[in-house]
């Protein structure tokens, strides 16, 4: 770092403080906390920053409002969340967006999902753009040889003009740029004062004219800010790319006032200093090209280029865990040599194709709230933020985990400063924090005396067992993430250092270690400021990229090191026009690259530029697939060896180099640690004496015993009991984790232990899944992440089960208990049971479970269950898919089992097996399974799911103890009951209050006129409930009966969105409900009747019963709208969104999916790219919500134009009855589905059909709407019903906020809820 007699700056404005790291002329290093907004003092805190620095160090008076002399500085180097802010606020630069006509509400539909699949309020982040154009334009794929439009369709289709796109694919121009209306609509756009566009075509990642054509008539008309999509991210799909163009539009124009406002308070505007902004992706960029979609994790990147550099390689060569805990937000993430990044993640509900450090935002930090529910100690995710912050900043907050250390002598307020209270000049308030705990612990004590003891005994707890309680509970809600960060890619989260940064991170960092089996945790010296010196130890980068469609093979070698040579001359001119010698620049080429078929594409840098491989000899750049096929085996546990690899895209990263940084020693200990004070401090078994020390008079080599504090002027780092801190050269923390004492715990109900085991068994389910993820081969189990994994008790009850699919809640468990009737004792160690009959606790076919009994060193009977669930894509039967929308008997749906022996004794039973899957081929007009080997390998990869959930258990029962274990499977399941009885009680009195009785009724029919009939009566004084069905029509001749467990499935939901908060869901929630069911009936049917359509429409309208018996909400669209077309050796599958029904306080959410469905829609652009189909239309079905006081939400509308000769086949509901309003409200619109013929012919195809269709045939499908809740008239009424209905399942009704999620493991989990 030269320095020309200058100061350097390195700056992380953050959301509540302004870190600064500063390097004077002398050498002497300066760091400074400011708050981010105190109008009252600064107008800007880094610039504020600056001029202290500065006025301090050369004793020249410089003006706090006066312009600030730069003469002085080298360079300043920024992270900023200016762009997270204006996302998270909604509050960047008003715009609009152009699209492709028919394409309208693209992006607000985006993958139809639901962020949080219990919420009844869908709530969804507003969109960024104000207006939209429809742009008369179009691109499609040509596909050669597979469209057959221009040889057998009337029409235009003869004069489509054929392009090649820039990865070499063929298109067709389906329609041409219509210009002159296009300068209308932007001439409009500029008279409503909007000057920044986003531009998103379809296909535009390979075909850009159309899109830079429309950048040059926008230019010419003056608008200030155009963002093209193909220049943004030159990516393939086109509902990320166009977020992220929007992203662009919306952010840069932000980012660029705010860049000129920080350059304005400076003489000369910084015109001679090096001002670089950090980037989402760990580099620098000049403050010139500094743009929205890059900058959204500008904060956090810099915590993790610090610990990187200073971690990794200097203190330890394991791989290290960043934990980086704030105020409102806790980060992980993880380094080992190089920076995991990952190319698509969501923000505030914008989804961004950008590359970006994966930084994993988990939990909420210090500010997480803290509640007791029901028996629970709960964590979050609700924060008390900055303002009002907790109890102890005298504002009026809540109890927070802050207030937990506070109250446990953890926090010394004598090292705080006085910036607290209205005046901002008071210390931390102690007593305040001391009395709101003694006021929850009476609270939680008044529970316990009130809950039944076996023994009579009655339990309470201390002020200090209840924070402590808290402090346990949060640090095993953090290590649940930081496990699957680790586990999800084939890590072992104990061989990994923990790096601790932020505030509030010392204070849980020897904890976290210990319960994640690491032995080290290292705090560095600025752990309070690592995001600013981490912007100090930055490189400068620039990336350039393209798409690309090659198969990875030696005729595409030449293509690709070309196109990648081109990429790098590219970097190295950006990176020399900014001042680096040739010698500080550095070039990594990268290939995106997918098996051919699949969706999961990893990026792949080259390790070695002269190995020869397997794959002959490699490109010029090095071996890309050994990279690829040893990140594959490690992610995924297999590789597919025959299997062609695609590349999706080329890029390459350049590096300027920072000059090397090296950090000063401090001086080495030449006595023992110096002592500050001593205080009381809590730990597990009780009050220790502590040792505070200063880290400032700690020297090189003092080793510090624990338990102990050290204190800087940033953070408070607790060395617990059994650990020792000791003090390096660089003057860095490091310390070593003890094993500690394990606490023996009772089989006795505590509700602490209650808490950490929730999220143990929890934990368990979810480890299972990423196996299954990992080691599955088939695209629904592996990408789609249609299954899920569970643990059951020793009677068979549902313990836990990850993810939630709605459909699969509570199901499982008949699955088992069916199995323990049949089999009895016949249970022996190395079976595994398979079964998917709807006897058998089946839902339909094609989810196939399979069950590992657990016997535990010399019991005789199974201690509990694994089971996990898979959706097959094939297991035989009349249609491909085995979803066929015409079945009558279950002997059409595909092979089925009740009760098999998948393995006996550790002997996989191969060859029955297969009999079993080819059994329906011998039933005329059927076929067995059609994807053999896919079922053999996804049956496998269940078989090790299971068995590692098989290991997970017995290493808690060798840690606990198989009575402990066994006696919290039963606590947990009491706990879910308590919140399920405590909820029915509470709706029972609602509904004796407005109707006098505490009986419900409700009935919906199905299309074909069959009713489903619900009487619920609820008994007030114990919280229980009668379910009861009878008056439901007889099996119907076709497939909507729905198993028993579906049933169950669909209560269980209900009851759940009706608590409105997490509880495990298990066993315990239909504990308080008896269901009755008529046998015989269409939700308990006989033992062949056809049920594939109970699975996926029944299960719809079970819900809608529900909710209106309960007098909840209005219906949702009721359907999941079931598509499916192809031909003999292909087929395509799909659900598509409808209208959400309002509620009391809300309106119901347009083009959206609802209840028991949560599937993602494919991207239109991938769509078109696989399939013969071309998507004409996507768009909200305008007026379809019910209307109401609140309004129902729109159904959509989508065509679909064939291009070839295919069979179509639907499967939907609500086509005949429409989905109900409430309290007044109107009916959403019923569904249609028409066949748009080419002839000129309008066929309404009714609800359920499969039909052929031929070339130039469009598919229009008209969705459900949602039904209206109260009419405007009632608007008082209904007001009044919402104060204090808790129907609403949001959890929402505080001021408080959640903490934004983001990262890996929040996209897995979403993708997971997205089934």
């Amino acid at each position: 770092m030269g320095h020309n007699g200058k100061f350097q700056f390195a700056i992380d404005r953050g959301g509540t403080f302004t870190d600064i790291y500063a390097k004077c002329p002398s050498g002497k290093i300066r760091v400074m906390k400011l708050l981010s907004v105190d109008p009252a003092n600064y107008p800007d805190a880094p610039r504020e920053g600056i001029r202290r620095i500065l006025e301090e160090e050369t004793g020249v008076a410089m003006p706090a409002g006066a312009p600030v002399d730069a003469s002085l500085v080298d360079w300043i180097r920024m992270g900023t969340t200016v762009a997270t802010n204006a996302l998270l606020e909604r509050k960047g630069e008003r715009m609009a967006l152009l699209i492709n006509q028919g394409f309208r509400d693209l992006l607000f539909i985006g993958n139809q999902a639901r962020p949080r699949i219990f919420d009844l309020e869908i709530v969804t982040p507003d969109l960024l753009y104000e207006k939209v154009i429809e742009v008369e334009c179009r691109v499609v794929p040509a596909l050669p040889g597979r469209c057959r439009l221009q040889e057998e369709a009337a029409g235009n289709y003869n004069k489509w003009r054929q392009v090649q796109g820039t990865t070499g694919e063929l298109l067709f121009v389906a329609q041409e740029l219509n210009v002159e209306k296009l300068k209308e609509d932007l001439k409009d756009l500029q008279k409503q004062g909007i000057e920044s566009i986003a531009v998103v075509l379809a296909h535009s990642y390979t075909y850009l004219d159309h899109e830079i054509k429309i950048g040059e008539v926008a230019q010419s008309l003056g608008f200030k800010h155009i963002s093209l999509s193909h220049q943004v991210m030159p990516m393939v799909r086109i509902v990320p790319r166009g977020f992220t163009a929007c992203a662009d539009a919306y952010l840069t124009p932000h980012i660029k006032k705010y860049v000129q406002g920080f350059a304005s308070g400076f003489k000369n505007n910084l015109k001679d200093v090096n001002v670089l902004f950090m980037q989402s992706d760990g580099g620098l960029t000049p403050m010139d090209v500094f743009n929205g979609a890059r900058a959204v994790l500008s904060g956090p990147a810099g915590g993790v280029v610090g610990y990187a550099v200073t971690t990794y390689h200097k203190e330890t060569e394991l791989p290290v865990i960043g934990f980086d805990m704030g105020g409102t937000s806790t980060d992980v993430s993880r380094y080992a040599g190089e920076y995991e990044h990952v190319f698509e993640s969501t923000t505030a509900g914008v989804t961004i194709q950008a590359p970006q450090l994966d930084v994993n935002t988990v939990a909420a930090g210090g500010g997480s709230m803290l509640f007791f529910r029901s028996g629970l100690f709960v964590v979050g995710p609700e924060s008390a933020g900055a303002h009002p912050g907790p109890v102890c900043y005298r504002k009026g907050g809540p109890l927070t985990v802050t207030d937990a250390n506070l109250c446990l002598g953890r926090l010394l307020p004598e090292y705080f400063p006085k910036i607290f209270g209205p005046g901002e000049n008071e210390p931390l308030d102690q007593d305040a924090t001391n009395k709101s705990f003694e006021k929850l612990t009476q609270e939680i004590n008044e529970f316990l005396a009130s809950q039944p003891s076996k023994d009579g005994s009655k339990n309470s707890m201390t002020t200090e067992e209840v924070a402590m309680g808290f402090i346990r509970v949060a640090n095993e809600a953090m290590c649940r993430p930081i496990r699957a960060l680790t586990q999800a890619k084939g890590y072992d989260t104990a061989r990994h250092v923990l790096a601790c940064f932020g505030g509030a991170g010392g204070q849980h960092a020897c904890s976290i270690a210990r319960a994640l089996g690491m032995g080290t945790v290292f705090v560095h010296k600025y752990a309070g400021i690592l995001s600013a010196y981490g912007m100090a130890l930055a490189d400068v980068v620039h990336e350039a990229q393209e798409p690309c469609a090659k198969v990875y093979e030696q005729g595409s070698f030449a293509y690709l090191d070309e196109h990648l040579s081109l990429l790098e001359d590219q970097c190295f001119e950006e990176l020399t026009k900014q001042g680096f010698a040739p010698s500080q620049i550095e070039t990594e080429a990268f290939l995106h690259l997918r098996y051919d078929g699949t969706d999961c594409a990893l990026m792949c840098s080259a390790h070695s530029k002269t190995a020869t491989t397997s794959s002959g000899s490699p490109t010029k750049h090095g071996d890309f697939k050994a990279t690829f096929l040893q990140r594959y085996q490690c992610e995924f546990g297999f590789t597919l060896p025959n299997r062609p690899i695609i590349v999706d895209d080329i890029r390459v990263r350049g590096v300027g180099k920072s000059l090397i940084h090296t950090e000063e020693e401090v001086a080495s200990a030449d006595g023992p640690p110096k002592e500050a004070k001593m205080v009381r401090v809590y730990f597990e078994n009780g009050y220790h004496l502590t040792n505070v020390y200063l880290l400032s008079d700690l020297k090189a080599g003092h080793n510090i015993k624990g338990p102990a504090i050290i204190m800087d002027n940033l953070s408070t780092i607790l060395v617990e009991p059994d650990c020792s801190a000791e003090i390096t050269r660089a003057g860095d923390v490091k310390i070593t984790i003890g094993s500690g004492e394990l606490k023996r715990i009772g089989t006795k109900l505590d509700s602490i232990q209650l808490s950490i085991f929730s999220h143990r068994f929890m934990s368990i389910a979810e480890q299972m899944g990423r196996i299954l993820q990992r080691t599955a081969i088939s695209t629904n189990i592996k990408e789609r992440l249609d299954f899920s994994c569970a643990l059951f008790g020793p009677d068979g009850g549902l313990v836990s089960n990850a993810p939630h699919i709605p459909v699969h809640l509570g199901a499982m468990q008949e699955t088992v208990q069916y199995q323990m009737r049949t089999l009895g004792d016949d249970f022996e160690e190395g079976d595994v049971i398979l079964a998917n009959h709807p006897a058998a606790g089946g839902s339909h076919l094609p989810d196939l479970t399979v069950i590992t009994p657990v016997f535990y060193k010399n019991v005789k009977r199974p201690v509990f269950f694994v089971a996990s669930r898979g959706h097959h894509a094939d297991i035989g039967g009349i249609t491909p898919g085995s979803m066929p929308p015409h079945s009558k008997s279950l002997l059409e749906e595909g092979a089925s089992f009740k009760s098999f022996k998948l393995v006996k004794r550790g002997i996989f039973n191969e060859k029955e097996l297969i009999d079993a899957l080819m059994a329906p081929g011998k039933i005329p007009g059927s076929s067995g399974t059609r994807n053999l080997q896919d079922n053999l390998s996804d049956l496998k990869a269940q078989i090790a799911a299971n068995h590692k959930g098989i290991t997970l258990v017995s290493e808690l029962i060798d840690a606990y103890g198989l009575d402990v274990v066994q006696a919290y499977m039963g606590h947990i399941q009491s706990n879910a009951e308590v919140a399920v009885r405590d909820m029915l009680k509470e709706i029972g009195k609602r509904c004796l209050e407005r109707t006098g009785s505490t009986v419900l009724e409700a009935v919906e029919h199905l299309d074909d006129g069959s009713p489903i009939c619900l009487k619920v009566e609820i008994n007030i004084n114990d919280g229980s409930a009668i379910c009861n069905f009878s008056g439901t029509g007889h099996e119907v001749w076709g497939n909507c009966n729905a198993p028993r467990a579906i049933t169950l499935s669909a209560l269980i939901y209900c009851l759940r969105c009706m608590v409105g908060h997490d509880v495990p869901l298990n066993q315990g929630c239909l504990n308080p409900v008896k269901v009755i069911i008529p046998p015989g009936s269409l939700l308990d049917p006989s033992d062949n009747a056809a049920v594939v359509g109970g699975n996926v429409q029944t299960s719809q309208r079970i819900v809608d019963v529900v909710l209106k018996a309960f007098q909840v909400c209005a219906a949702s669209q009721g359907c999941m709208n079931n598509i499916t077309f192809g031909e003999s050796e292909w087929g395509y599958y799909e659900t598509v969104a409808g209208g959400a029904g309002a509620g009391p306080t809300w309106d119901g959410r347009s083009g959206v999916h609802c209840h028991m469905t949560n599937t993602r829609i494919t991207d239109a652009e991938i769509l078109e790219r696989r399939y013969p189909v071309i998507l004409r239309h996507f768009s909200l079905r305008e007026g379809s919500g019910g209307k109401g006081f609140h309004k129902g939400g729109d159904g959509v509308v989508r065509e679909l134009l064939y291009r070839r000769k295919m069979t179509l086949s639907i499967l939907t509901e609500r086509r005949a009855f429409a989905p109900y309003g409430m309290n007044g409200g109107g009916p959403g619109a019923k569904g249609l589905n028409l066949l748009l013929r080419n002839d000129g012919r309008c066929i309404n195809l009714g609800g359920k059909t499969a039909i052929d269709v031929e070339p130039g045939d469009v598919f229009r499908l008209l969705t459900p709407g949602g039904g209206g809740y109260g009419s405007p008239a009632e608007a008082a009424a209904a007001t009044a019903a919402a104060d204090g209905d808790g129907g609403g399942g949001s959890g929402k009704g505080s001021a408080h906020s959640r903490f934004v999620e983001r990262g890996s493991v929040f996209e897995y989990r979403r993708a997971q809820e997205s089934v």
